[in-house]
């Protein structure tokens, strides 16, 4: 498996800063956050996606994913979503990414018909999105969360789409929280999954970001349930950083999350 980070957890540092980071600590990719606050997103012109593209392939660093906010199961005209996932996609496109993240969105606390309609909307949006993506030889990737946190949740509305340009990004926090284990999870998602977030907190009813191995997220039994499935893909580690004033600064541990990752990997192979 292949190991990235996102920029989440390093909120508005530098393009040069990131990957002198990520090579500096033997990660083989990174998650770009596409936020206006960041220095890659979707208003960037031309010459600055170039410059971007050129920067990652001297690092000889690849970019992972571009991590939008679009929320495709939001109540709404489809309009407005449909152009944010398509500005998400040229720029994935422009650089050489992949995958493009998207959350659900649906809403809390929703009752039976209203998670159906919810379902049918995400899943109508992501069928529009997908021949786009096509076009463009990117994946939309639904995560696992808010409104559609677990497998079973996101399998929902992936399955009926039905395109391979559209899949599933596995949060294992997420999943975590909604009861599922992750052997549950993993036989929900594997025929949609594009990669894998792992991160660790306290708890949760304590959600701050942790050091990998310092909380309570089943880490290596989803990193044992994805080698024993001989499932080859990307780890990235998603430190919320940007969200929590008192979480540790990311790059002091960014070394030792590395190194916890591949010992998982070397005992799980």
């Amino acid at each position: 498996m292949k190991l990235a980070f996102s920029t989440l957890g390093v909120p508005g540092l530098p393009l040069a800063d990131v990957l002198s980071l990520a090579t500096a600590h033997g990660f083989h990719g990174v998650e770009l956050r596409a936020h206006p606050e960041e220095p890659v997103h979707p208003g960037l012109d031309a010459a600055a996606r170039a410059e971007a593209v050129h920067a990652f392939k001297a690092a000889g660093v690849e970019i992972l994913a571009v991590a939008g906010y679009a929320r495709v199961a939001a109540p709404g005209d489809d309009a407005p979503v449909l152009d944010e996932v398509r500005a998400l996609v040229d720029l994935a496109h422009d650089l050489g990414a992949p995958y493009v993240r998207v959350f659900p969105g649906g809403g809390d606390g929703l009752d039976d018909a209203a998670r159906a309609d919810a379902d049918a909307v995400a899943a109508r949006r992501l069928g529009v999105a997908a021949e786009y993506a096509a076009d463009r030889d990117v994946r939309v990737l639904l995560e696992t969360h808010d409104s559609h946190r677990t497998g079973a949740d996101a399998s929902r509305v992936v399955g009926p789409v039905g395109h391979r340009n559209v899949g599933v990004l596995w949060d294992v926090m997420h999943t975590w929280l909604g009861g599922e284990q992750p052997s549950v999870s993993y036989a929900a998602l594997s025929p949609y999954l594009g990669y894998v977030q792992v991160k660790d907190v306290a708890g949760a009813d304590d959600t701050t970001p942790l050091a990998l191995g310092a909380g309570v997220l089943p880490l290596a039994e989803c990193v044992e349930v994805l080698s024993r499935e001989g499932w080859d893909g990307w780890l990235c580690w998603e430190y919320e950083a940007r969200w929590y004033e008192s979480a540790a600064p990311l790059p002091g541990i960014l070394g030792g999350g590395r190194e916890y990752l591949a010992r998982l990997l070397n005992e799980s192979a």
